[in-house]
């Protein structure tokens, strides 16, 4: 898998926001076939920085529904995958930096 195919894009959130500034993680949704290595040296390689650990869980697929003119509509939102990654002491990642 080449290696701007593994990230998709960083997660911005409160919640995340207070992780990157207290823990040094950062958090991006990445490919659902890219495993640890692959991430670890993807994030590396983008934003030129040392990665200590990654972390990964898979999201999976939810049933959403509503109500319309026409009837009930049914279908799903897609399966997605999540790393948190751990950033090495003293380095930061720039995320608004390109917004």
């Amino acid at each position: 898998m080449k290696l701007s195919e593994v990230l998709i894009k960083p997660v911005l959130s409160e919640k995340v926001n207070a992780q990157s500034e207290k823990l040094n993680r950062y958090t991006f949704i990445v490919n659902r076939k890219a495993n640890k290595l692959e991430i670890k040296k993807a994030v590396e390689d983008f934003y030129g920085i040392k990665v200590a650990n990654v972390n990964t869980h898979t999201m999976p697929s939810k049933v959403k529904q509503r109500n319309t003119k026409a009837g009930l509509l049914v279908g799903r939102k897609p399966a997605k995958k999540k790393a948190v990654v751990t950033v090495a002491e003293g380095e930061t990642i720039d995320l608004y930096g390109n917004i």
